[in-house]
């Protein structure tokens, strides 16, 4: 069995809308990149506003989530893209996340 390690994993709760950020460091075969990764904003209740992942990494690949549908899209490395979806996240919410870094 693959070893995982937890790089970051948390969530957050302010004025009706959730972050919460998953990513581990893997070996597993599935996940080519070296990543296991869910970046999440929503509204508490459940709609998605945004969200990046790769839960299906050997059949859909990294894939951008949105209100409308998913589309895929190309791996810029696990930094670039954390980076990319703090700067979406803060564009489509009205709060002021604090971000771990």
């Amino acid at each position: 069995m693959a070893s995982y390690t937890t790089v970051a994993d948390w969530a957050d709760v302010e004025a009706g809308y959730v972050v919460d950020v998953t990513i581990r460091r893997t070996e597993d075969e599935q996940y080519p990149s070296g990543w296991d990764y869910s970046l999440h904003l929503g509204e508490i209740g459940g709609e998605t506003i945004l969200r990046y992942d790769n839960a299906h990494k050997r059949t859909k690949g990294h894939e951008r989530h949105t209100g409308t549908g998913a589309q895929r899209v190309e791996f810029p490395g696990m930094l670039a893209l954390y980076d990319r979806f703090k700067r979406e996240a803060q564009a489509r919410s009205p709060v002021a996340w604090d971000w771990p870094e």
